[in-house]
């Protein structure tokens, strides 16, 4: 009987060893989705419609013509509209994989605040 009551807590503690974790995997997701997905709902819409898409391209490509820094500019359309990793972009453009991170930063709370205007 012993050895079912430790089994049965093994289980248990790897149970929630699961749960802890997949909670953190959820939360960083929120947050980094809080971040990141200014642009997304607009490129990646479900909606059938092609007109739809075709206006919600134009409105993306609007607001990230309103981005006053070239580089900027540059590394928001080829991360969210060519769709490549920072990895890539930084060996394109020739600058630290840090450095598109920064720019991709600072350019998404950019255009958050200017479409929460």
């Amino acid at each position: 009987m012993r050895e079912k009551n430790k089994n049965v807590s093994v289980i248990d503690y790897y149970q929630k060893k699961l749960k802890r974790i997949a909670w953190r995997l959820e939360y960083h997701a929120k947050v980094r989705g809080k971040r990141e997905t200014v642009l997304n709902d607009y490129l990646y819409s479900t909606v059938p419609c092609r007109d739809y898409y075709t206006e919600s391209h134009i409105h993306v490509m609007d607001l990230v013509n309103t981005i006053p820094f070239d580089t900027g500019r540059q590394v928001i359309y080829k991360i969210f509209v060519e769709d490549k990793s920072e990895t890539q972009v930084a060996k394109e453009m020739n600058i630290s994989q840090q450095a598109v991170s920064k720019w991709k930063k600072k350019c998404l709370k950019y255009l958050y605040q200017k479409m929460s205007l």
